[in-house]
């Protein structure tokens, strides 16, 4: 398995655009920084850069331009293969099509992972320059825990195209439902139903910040549907993969 990954991990790192999302992330990160220290953010309301760390690495921060470009940049990691033909040499190895496809998917947790400790190291760095360095022990704990909303914010989403990539084989496809639900997952509509749709359970960090975004729904209720909505993408994708007839 490990040498799977390490496959695929350097499939996706040889691609010209393999460095286009980090840049992007590293400068509107830089951008957004310089936007708020000079427009909108003062030193004394801000506390210091750990503080402002902390409040930019979740869902409502970075943590959806992360998604976002975790979406595009690996929703066709199953798809590509269908559309370059290389996916018959794939399957001709000793290793199974369940393994293929968890190592593909190790190597979008990956690619999520990188992007998470990117941001991270530059909002410390632009942060600290514009708010200063010190932190308290309590902030360096918010930081860790948007940083964990922040990831399972984009895991969810990057396991909801890389499933619809495997269903029909088509990047734009995955790509665009990615993004759309990204974009409009905040949206919530007053029904009793819709506690239990994918969008609304997406972005833990409002049990933090404002509260439950529909009455009936917990911390604990919404990391329990997200479990089985990535569950059944997972279960969904290796069902189909694993059919699927690619003679």
């Amino acid at each position: 398995m490990t040498a799977l990954v390490q496959n695929e991990w350097l499939k996706l790192t040889k691609k010209k655009s393999f460095w286009v999302s980090p840049a992007l992330l590293v400068a509107i990160t830089g951008l957004v920084t310089f936007m708020l220290y000079k427009f909108g953010t003062d030193v004394e309301e801000m506390g210091s850069g750990v503080a402002y760390m902390a409040g930019m690495l979740g869902a409502s921060g970075m943590g959806q331009f992360i998604a976002i470009l975790s979406v595009v940049a690996t929703s066709g990691i199953i798809a590509q293969e269908y559309a370059q033909g290389t996916i018959k040499f794939l399957l001709i190895r000793s290793r199974s099509r369940g393994e293929i496809l968890i190592s593909k998917y190790l190597v979008v947790l990956l690619y999520i992972l990188m992007m998470m400790a990117i941001a991270a190291v530059v909002l410390f760095i632009v942060g600290g320059m514009a708010f200063g360095f010190g932190g308290t022990g309590e902030q360096w704990i918010a930081v860790l825990k948007q940083a964990t909303y922040g990831f399972v914010y984009s895991l969810v989403y990057a396991s909801f195209a890389f499933m619809i990539g495997v269903l029909t084989r088509s990047t734009g496809v995955a790509i665009g439902v990615g993004l759309t639900g990204t974009m409009f997952g905040g949206i919530l509509i007053y029904k009793d139903f819709y506690k239990y749709v994918l969008f609304p359970n997406a972005d833990l960090s409002v049990y933090g910040n404002m509260g439950p975004p529909l009455p009936g729904m917990t911390l604990g209720f919404s990391i329990l549907v997200l479990v089985v909505y990535v569950a059944l993408f997972l279960v969904a994708g290796y069902t189909v993969f694993r059919r699927r007839d690619v003679a």
